[in-house]
């Protein structure tokens, strides 16, 4: 049995596991290996893009800045959190806000320090980042739409430095950038439907607050649709091996996220399109398995 001060240091860490999201964190994690592996350096060795130092840093300072993204925004959300996600917040309070804020200091510390062993353009990038999430958190997230665009562009900003570090500029790459940040874009506005009430309650300016539901979800509808381009161009034009099913797939479900969409009307049917989106992103992440299955399959046997 554990003793009473044990439990609560059990709960501490469940609430700082909560606040970091680290579920969302190994997930990201694991994308930018598999990414590495099967389309940024196909022709790579695979235990050489596995033991590669610098990628181990690159890996480890994103994960530092987003842990610590997370909790800078949760710290500003925490009145608008209360209201939204009443369970979660009572968990995420058992850690106090300057427990958080060292805690913020500390990640992003660490992060520059890993960056500073890779080069000094790392530093920069990250320094850059760090910031950018700051800026989002504290002013930018209040600005319809510029936002959720700057929230979708920090999302996907650790699959870019990534990119920039085996400089393999093939469109096919642009391509799925693109498919992933139409995605991310559309659940950020999907977001913004499901936490109206705390939003007007603390007089956030978002896309559904100022201008309704309908034009929120016509919005969602069209980059919904839009997707359907680098989803289609990746299925017919580009050499992304048994992936094309996931496509093929996604394809399906976005069909019957826009029936979905049609028919919502309550935060119970947003938080249902919103759980659509997350499982396309997450199954695209292991998804990246099918692109070279031969190599997966020696792998294992």
């Amino acid at each position: 049995m554990l003793s009473r001060k044990n439990k609560l240091l059990l709960f501490k860490l469940l609430s700082l596991f909560s606040v970091v999201r680290g579920y969302n964190i190994l997930i990201i994690t694991l994308a930018q290996y598999l990414a590495s592996i099967f389309i940024l350096s196909p022709n790579w060795p695979v235990r050489d893009v596995v033991l590669d130092l610098n990628l181990f840093l690159i890996v480890t300072a994103s994960a530092l800045v987003i842990a610590s993204g997370y909790i800078i925004n949760n710290f500003y959300d925490a009145e608008k959190d209360l209201i939204n996600k009443p369970r979660k917040s009572m968990l995420d309070r058992l850690v106090s806000q300057r427990f958080k804020l060292t805690t913020y200091f500390i990640l992003n510390f660490l992060a520059v320090l890993a960056a500073s062993y890779i080069s000094f353009r790392a530093v920069l990038f990250f320094s850059v980042y760090i910031f950018g999430i700051w800026l989002y958190s504290h002013k930018l997230k209040r600005i319809p739409f510029v936002g959720n665009l700057v929230s979708a562009s920090l999302a996907i900003a650790p699959f870019f430095v990534v990119f920039v570090y085996y400089k393999n500029f093939e469109t096919v790459i642009f391509v799925h950038a693109l498919f992933l940040f139409l995605l991310i874009l559309a659940r950020e506005l999907i977001k913004d439907l499901e936490n109206m009430v705390g939003d007007m309650a603390q007089n956030y300016r978002t896309i559904p607050i100022i201008y309704g539901a309908k034009v929120s979800k016509l919005i969602i509808g069209l980059l919904i649709v839009s997707t359907l381009v680098p989803a289609l161009l990746l299925i017919n034009t580009f050499e992304v091996g048994y992936m094309y099913l996931y496509f093929i797939s996604c394809i399906v479900l976005l069909a019957l996220f826009l029936i979905l969409l049609i028919k919502a009307d309550g935060k119970k049917h947003y938080v249902w399109l919103h759980n659509i989106l997350k499982f396309i992103i997450v199954a695209g992440v292991f998804s990246i398995l099918l692109i070279d299955v031969d190599l997966v399959l020696n792998r294992i046997l």
